[in-house]
């Protein structure tokens, strides 16, 4: 397999043949990205990259099937959130814990991913995202951009289900009125 394969004839690849350049390939295009976007996420940059070697173990093992009805980047972020909310779950209070402290000690800083939210330019829409509160923005970009479930939202943000419903609805209103 040649390093300029598609995504899809990559992953072709190694389900059928175990292609090791392939993986590489994909790997070397996928995994910085997928690194940058979790730290985002996650505070804890060893934590970070258990998460992104066993999304990659998860594509080699063949565990994780790409159905080819979407862009890989958006495959693989599904595996890797889903693997970091894993992870959190099981740390339980001391990965909440760590996860408020990092938000706190980076509170100031905007994540790339707030930086695009903030920079959308349909109408009046940046603006009124960034009038949002920071924790009505975490729960769009986690719920709206991430396409995260409420209970994993809630998971990954450290806070209760029933609080990202009621945040999401406060956001969602309040963008209503914005643009209205």
């Amino acid at each position: 397999m040649s390093d300029t394969g598609s995504d899809g004839e990559l992953l072709r690849a190694i389900a059928a043949d175990g292609d090791r350049r392939a993986f590489e390939e994909l790997y070397r295009r996928y995994a910085p990205w997928l690194t940058a976007r979790l730290r985002g996420r996650c505070a804890d940059a060893g934590m970070v990259d258990d998460v992104v070697q066993e999304t990659f173990l998860a594509v080699w093992r063949g565990s994780a099937r790409y159905r080819e009805d979407g862009d890989v980047a958006g495959w693989l972020w599904r595996i890797g959130s889903r693997r970091l909310i894993d992870v959190l779950r099981g740390d339980g209070a001391r990965g909440r814990m760590r996860q408020a402290l990092a938000r706190l000690r980076h509170r100031d800083e905007a994540s790339a991913e707030e930086r695009v939210l903030a920079g959308v330019e349909h109408g009046d829409l940046a603006g009124a995202l960034v009038r949002l509160s920071p924790e009505l923005r975490a729960v769009l970009q986690a719920t709206v951009i991430d396409g995260l479930t409420t209970r994993e939202a809630a998971v990954l943000l450290g806070i209760p289900a029933g609080t990202v419903k009621t945040r999401a609805m406060r956001a969602r209103k309040q963008l209503r009125e914005e643009l209205a």
